[in-house]
């Protein structure tokens, strides 16, 4: 081949790269705004008869005022008007820019509306302004209208005539307190005890017998994935164990959200935000 065939091959192999390298960026784009709304079973280890059947609504990771997670948390408050679920739960990384905070508590306000027995959250290390991302600037909000916030301490909830225990994590004192024990605040004598924890290695930290439900988010479902033998690879966590989905360990079963929201860049690839109805179902410990 002669140099100038080479020349405008090599010319026409850039335009191809740019071509798909666009594409890839504009189905992330559009990935990253439209809402996978999940229902799934899941079963916990002796949960009460009275509870089977329970419905918990999980959200998390919005960052609201960075990319489109403001957006997709509208999409999910909009399911949850329609499926009305027994307790609505946001795990972390709620306000990412405090321009966004008054939005954010508006559509909080609506989801705290849908929830039949209460609506809870906790943050996340971004609302601390804890992370490597230079265009989420925290902003930890202190209360919110409707949606009982949680730091290091406990709610109780009753359903059917079953004491339903619900912890909060503090996310900061999870960064920079080795002592911390997140079981403190629990009523062990509670028919369902449930962790509400940002951070999924929570289930590597947690006692057997502590908790029956640990509810997470932070790794957005890998955000950015490839397809791999076996699954997929998050590319922001290549080696995380606790991408996206269900766990258990020691009869405690952990579901981590993919959340709704981004960071760093807007968009997603290969892992959708969600709204998860979660349907507990009761069945025998290991």
């Amino acid at each position: 081949m002669t140099r100038e065939g080479r020349r405008r091959l090599g010319a026409v192999a850039a335009r191809a790269g740019l071509v798909l390298v666009g594409s890839v960026v504009a189905w992330g784009l559009v990935e990253a705004m439209v809402l996978e709304r999940r229902v799934l079973e899941l079963g916990v280890p002796d949960l009460p008869r009275e509870l089977d059947g329970m419905t918990v609504l999980h959200l998390s990771d919005v960052h609201a005022g960075h990319g489109p997670g403001l957006r997709t948390m509208q999409a999910a408050v909009a399911w949850a008007e329609e499926v009305r679920p027994d307790i609505a739960v946001i795990t972390g990384d709620l306000v990412a820019r405090p321009r966004a905070e008054r939005r954010f508590r508006a559509v909080a306000a609506r989801l705290a509306q849908t929830a039949r027995h209460g609506a809870f959250a906790v943050l996340g290390n971004h609302d601390h302004a804890e992370g490597n991302d230079p265009f989420a600037g925290g902003r930890a909000v202190d209360e919110l209208e409707g949606v009982d916030l949680l730091g290091a301490e406990r709610r109780t909830v009753e359903i059917d005539g079953r004491r339903i225990c619900l912890v909060g994590v503090d996310a900061r004192a999870w960064l920079k307190d080795t002592s911390y024990r997140m079981a403190d605040p629990l009523d062990r004598e509670a028919d369902l005890r449930v962790l509400l924890c940002h951070y999924p290695l929570a289930l590597d930290q947690v006692e057997a017998g502590d908790f029956h439900l640990i509810l997470a988010g932070h790794i957005h479902g890998g955000q950015i994935c490839v397809p791999w033998p076996g699954g997929r690879v998050g590319l922001a966590h290549p080696s995380e164990r606790f991408l996206r989905g269900v766990f258990e360990r020691e009869n405690t079963v952990m579901h981590v959200s993919p959340g709704l929201g981004t960071t760093f860049v807007p968009f997603r690839l290969l892992a959708r935000p969600q709204a998860t109805l979660l349907v507990l179902r009761t069945r025998p410990a290991v």
